[in-house]
């Protein structure tokens, strides 16, 4: 992971591996900040959806618990949008690099449609 300190917050930029890890510990709350269509033709299985049009940094949970880590389709949206929680006051954020393209780059699994069905099937 790569850490950016900015002010006396902490921007980190994690990959899809250390992601992956950290979902399957427990350690981390995703947030996909897609629109809601993407989300719904594929996205990664247990995130959250905050669609960027929408986001309020201070909607989001606490984190003494969970990290949250951002994503998008490509890390562009996700980066933007961490950047703007740190200047909403928030101490620590993250978001994945290179977004779920990423993501599916690396073959990590998701949910997707099934084109014939309509249906959400899972991609591994």
């Amino acid at each position: 992971m790569k850490s950016e300190t900015i002010g006396d917050a902490t921007f980190e930029t994690w990959t899809p591996d250390e992601v992956e890890q950290a979902m399957k510990a427990g350690e981390i709350v995703l947030i996909d900040v897609r629109t809601p269509q993407e989300f719904m033709f594929e996205h990664i299985e247990g995130a959250l959806l905050m669609p960027m049009a929408f986001f309020k940094a201070q909607a989001l949970p606490g984190q003494s618990d969970k990290r949250i880590v951002l994503h998008c389709g490509s890390g562009a949206r996700s980066e933007k949008v961490s950047r703007a929680t740190v200047e909403a006051g928030l101490r620590t954020i993250a978001h994945m690099e290179g977004g779920f393209g990423a993501w599916k780059t690396a073959k990590k699994p998701y949910i997707g449609t099934d084109m014939s069905t309509g249906a959400p099937k899972k991609v591994a």
